[in-house]
């Protein structure tokens, strides 16, 4: 009994050692906060935005174009996933969200040095740091990308990368840190659940700028520029619908209920803005077009997304409903009264809606779900404060792509010959073509 005694004690003892040394805590310090079901739905929804690009938003741009411009079109998608991944992994992603300084964050992360398998970021601590950094690269690659249906048809494709990259380095990567990474727009209190300003009013005003620089398509007003394939469109279309799943609802960053609703608004604003899009199409011209349809349905989809994680469902629908309306002037009327070639409308659909959801979302915000209060629960302020931030991303985004632009032309041209345009994009940038 003695000796048994003695073991005992002993046995005691080096729990008790083991459980006291340093040595011992820090991995489990570190994983103790990461939650399997977020990790699992944060893997969805990563899968789910990039699938947004490639081949979501490929098919629907390509989709629009001639035919002698699909190949081109779906490349610059393409190109856009390859490079904004590399530099995201090298700078992108520390400048971004590591650190919280007013204007940038640091390079503490550059090529993702210090990331381990069980390191968290503070804005996601139940999922792993590099399934953030993951989630968070879907999303710059896919507004890059956004841009370039404002050009298609006509833009060079060594130019198009160098914009890339420079509209990265200086546009996104800085909006992102500023709205999503601590920086002084989140320090005002400015609401973008998912992109409203970073994504979609950012690649908007963008798009815009680079249209009115590059001129407009030849034969624009006087020949025949209608879409090659619009099954293409279509099904690029329910692509992108499935994926703003994991866009918005991925945004709440967890499992949980937020992400939901988020995922219920925006389905909701996608089938309003579909519906009220056609129906004006209806009332107007006899007939509810197909492309019309789907240009509603991307319309709502992006006006929701800076609203998604703060509005009620039902919110979801009136949001969808001004989305079809503005889009829709925005698309017609407004364009041809500034008689600009934004090829694909990315100004009218994305810029404007991001612009108006932005500003709704300080309109319908419901504390109790996105913990801040708008104009209806009695926050006027609110909506100044949205105000705010839509002037700091019109002039930032629209000043930084017109200086990218002119420096881009120094060394290459940014357009195409009248030749190769009249010959089709395909054959003079890849020396393809569709049979």
């Amino acid at each position: 009994m003695g000796a048994l005694s003695y073991r005992a004690a002993k046995l005691a003892a080096l729990i008790t050692l083991a459980a006291g040394c340093p040595l011992a805590t820090p991995a489990f310090a570190e994983t103790s906060t990461i939650n399997s079901a977020d990790t699992a739905w944060m893997i969805v929804a990563t899968a789910l935005v990039l699938m947004m690009t490639i081949p979501g938003l490929a098919l629907f741009y390509s989709g629009m174009v001639r035919k002698k411009n699909v190949l081109a079109t779906m490349a610059q998608s393409l190109a856009a996933v390859a490079v904004i991944s590399i530099l995201w992994v090298m700078f992108g992603y520390s400048l971004a969200f590591v650190g919280d300084g007013p204007w940038l964050g640091t390079l503490d992360r550059g090529l993702l040095i210090g990331m381990t398998m069980d390191s968290v970021n503070p804005a996601a601590k139940t999922i792993p740091e590099a399934l953030f950094m993951l989630y968070q690269m879907t999303f710059a690659i896919i507004t890059v990308a956004l841009v370039a249906g404002s050009v298609a048809d006509r833009m060079r494709f060594s130019a198009y990368l160098l914009f890339a990259i420079g509209w990265f380095m200086f546009v996104y990567v800085p909006l992102a840190h500023w709205v999503w990474g601590g920086g002084f727009l989140a320090a005002r209190g400015v609401l973008d659940f998912a992109g409203g300003l970073v994504v979609h009013l950012s690649a908007g005003i963008g798009g815009l700028v680079a249209a009115k620089v590059m001129g407009r398509r030849h034969g624009y007003g006087s020949e025949n520029l209608s879409p090659f394939d619009l099954s293409l469109a279509v099904m690029g279309t329910g692509l992108l619908w499935v994926g703003w799943f994991g866009f918005n609802g991925g945004s709440a960053l967890a499992a949980n209920s937020r992400a939901v609703m988020a995922i219920i608004s925006t389905h909701l604003a996608a089938c309003a803005g579909a519906l009220t899009w056609g129906a004006i199409e209806w009332a107007t011209r006899r007939k509810p077009s197909v492309l019309g349809m789907i240009s509603g349905a991307v319309a709502g989809l992006g006006t929701i997304t800076p609203a998604s994680g703060f509005v009620a469902p039902w919110h979801g629908v009136i949001i969808g409903v001004v989305a079809g309306i503005v889009c829709f002037w925005a698309c017609t009327w407004l364009k041809h009264r500034f008689d600009y070639d934004d090829s694909l409308d990315v100004f009218g659909v994305h810029g404007i809606g991001g612009l108006t959801g932005t500003l709704l979302a300080g309109v319908f915000a419901v504390s109790a779900i996105g913990g801040t209060a708008g104009l209806i629960e009695g926050r006027p302020e609110q909506v100044l404060i949205q105000l705010y931030g839509i002037a700091v991303t019109l002039a930032w985004s629209g000043g930084v792509t017109y200086a990218l632009l002119k420096l881009v032309s120094v060394f290459v041209p940014l357009r195409v010959s009248l030749q190769q345009e009249l010959e089709g994009l395909d054959i003079s940038q890849h020396g393809e073509a569709l049979q």
